[in-house]
């Protein structure tokens, strides 16, 4: 069936063809490495920028 695709296709830029599925493997990867990943993992790293943590904050700034 591909063969037939891309017989009928014409000229075809094999370069392209392998740029395409390169690109789409490694999107699909990410996907499914995405949707892996520990729900709780991701909530902490999508709220650790947004911590108000005063002991880390207090012992970096200077005491005047």
């Amino acid at each position: 069936m591909f063969k037939h695709i891309i017989n009928s296709s014409g000229n075809v830029n094999w370069m392209a063809i392998l740029a395409l599925l390169t690109f789409m493997f490694i999107f699909v990867m990410s996907i499914v490495l995405i949707f892996r990943k520990d729900k709780k993992y991701l909530d902490h790293m999508a709220h650790l920028p947004l911590d108000d943590d005063e002991d880390s904050y207090s012992s970096t700034t200077l005491k005047q």
